[in-house]
């Protein structure tokens, strides 16, 4: 038999010398040098687990000690050994006991008239390995929650299926007006538009139809103050507490869309600026232009050149206008 070559800090809680004997013989049937620490009291085992020294992987406790036993030795011992994972070894074999021990966080609970090495160590390695995955799942859930509650912009988790919200972060409620209490009251029909939930039905077929793909858009939402805002949505699957739901980032770009807007019109402005240098100047100085041309000529009588003159005149009013419309128009644009 090949036996396991890691190294297993092994704390056994027994006071039956015989019983003792036994299990060490069981954990070195497959383990290849197993750390075994004796208690055969709750206080001595206090004084083990309280050890900084000390850093068990697996508490094997027997129920039957001389200071404590039953279910106060059970509660005691889980009150100290936070992360470590206690199997009880025990020869009291009443069931409901077993699924009560259980429930209060006992990792396992062996016979020990059933005990094998086998099965000792099979429920050691399990044991182990369901506490680690255990506290794996527990961080990620709490880097989740953090990320969650504080982030700056607003996010929250709802229903797919019924559209309520199920959490909100403190970012949402700020943003939104709402407080936490009656965000969990709401759908989101709640915060959008009345005039935008032909579209949201459609949108929400969509979502629908690809639950579990992560899926972005720009929409509007109204705050509880009535005010109606332009938000960029990104949302993903996620299963929040046995049901499915998504989560959702929301981020405003009401004053950057209206930031747009305004650079935009200015942009049109500008072009009608250029539009009135580039054009509605052209005329009257080309006009200009020719009427000099005529006036250079010696051979030309006093009439025509008056009228000359006075089509002159008229070019010089329709060019000091135009410049009086684009310096208009320059001054507005300046002021927005």
């Amino acid at each position: 038999m090949i036996k396991d070559k890691k190294l297993y800090n092994i704390l056994i809680v027994e006071d039956n010398p015989g019983d003792f004997l036994l299990i060490t013989d069981y954990l070195e049937e497959h383990i290849n040098a197993p750390n075994i620490v004796h208690a055969q009291s709750f206080k001595e085992t206090k004084k083990c687990i309280e050890n900084t020294l000390n850093k068990f992987d697996v508490v094997l406790l027997d129920l039957s000690l001389s200071d404590k036993s039953g279910d106060e030795l059970i509660e005691n011992i889980l009150e100290i050994c936070i992360d470590t994972p206690v199997i009880v070894l025990t020869g009291y074999s009443d069931i409901d006991f077993s699924i009560n021990s259980i429930s209060k966080g006992i990792a396992d609970y062996l016979l020990k008239d059933e005990l094998t090495g086998d099965g000792l160590y099979k429920s050691i390695i399990y044991c182990i390995e369901r506490l680690k995955k255990s506290n794996e799942l527990t961080e990620s859930e709490k880097r989740y929650s953090e990320l969650f509650h504080l982030s700056p912009l607003p996010m929250w988790v709802y229903d797919i299926d019924t559209l309520e919200f199920l959490d909100v972060n403190e970012a949402a409620q700020k943003h939104y007006g709402y407080t936490e209490s009656e965000f969990l009251q709401m759908t989101l029909k709640d915060i959008r538009p009345q005039q935008d939930m032909s579209a949201f039905e459609d949108q929400l077929k969509i979502a629908r139809a690809h639950p579990k793909e992560f899926l972005s858009g720009l929409f509007r939402h109204i705050k509880k103050n009535g005010t109606i805002i332009d938000v960029d949505v990104q949302s993903n699957f996620i299963h929040y507490k046995g049901r499915n739901a998504r989560v959702i980032l929301v981020n405003d770009i009401t004053d950057r869309l209206e930031y747009i807007s305004a650079i935009e019109t200015k942009n049109k402005e500008l072009q009608d600026i250029a539009w009135l240098q580039s054009h509605v100047m052209r005329a009257p100085v080309a006009k200009i232009m020719g009427i000099v041309h005529l006036l250079q000529r010696i051979d030309l009588d006093e009439v025509e050149k008056s009228i000359l003159l006075n089509d002159l005149n008229v070019c010089a009013t329709e060019i000091d206008q135009v410049i009086h419309d684009i310096a208009t128009k320059t001054h507005k644009a300046r002021l927005k």
